[in-house]
């Protein structure tokens, strides 16, 4: 393989994908909203179609997650709400809201970061996303950069408490469920 194919295949790996994810949850840290970051991959081209921060502060919204933002401009890309064809990256295990946004917009696959012990809803609380009885149901991969993720979570509560983050925050436990 040569060094420019293998450069472009390195560019198509979960990690690359998820540190764009994770540039998303840091402008989200800036602007002082929970440092969740989403990009929603075109699997065919590798072309990001959608990328997305928590916004609940800014827009006064409780549904304003980074998945459910990301899902909009998705769907307004593909002009369907029918997301078949995408892999969805975030930078922590989606919750219950965010779960059912994904089976409802069909899409195949999602890679998340830490998980989330106290709303996450593949493994660590619900196990939406994992569910079969479904009428769709994602593959779904966890732990991608999930220390990255973590370190984020844990930082920003820490500042907003002044101290240390309590047991069970968001990220607190990284990796996949198992």
């Amino acid at each position: 393989m040569s060094d420019e194919s293998s450069a472009f295949m390195e560019d198509l790996s979960p990690e690359h994908f998820m540190g764009e994810a994770l540039k998303e949850a840091r402008r989200a840290y800036e602007v002082e909203e929970v440092p969740v970051g989403a990009v929603i991959l075109d699997a065919a081209t590798g072309r990001l179609v959608a990328r997305a921060h928590n916004q609940r502060e800014l827009l006064r919204d409780p549904t304003a997650h980074a998945e459910i933002l990301a899902i909009t401009q998705a769907a307004d890309y593909y002009k369907s709400w029918r997301l078949t064809g995408c892999v969805l990256y975030v930078t922590l295990e989606p919750c219950l809201m965010c779960a059912g946004a994904i089976v409802q917009a069909r899409i195949p696959e999602v890679v998340y970061g830490a998980v989330d012990p106290k709303a996450g809803a593949h493994c660590s609380v619900f196990e939406v996303l994992a569910n079969s009885a479904n009428n769709h149901f994602p593959r779904v991969q966890g732990g991608i950069l999930a220390d990255e993720s973590a370190e984020l979570l844990r930082s920003f509560f820490r500042e907003r408490r002044g101290g240390e983050g309590k047991k069970g925050d968001p990220g607190s436990s990284n990796g996949a469920c198992g």
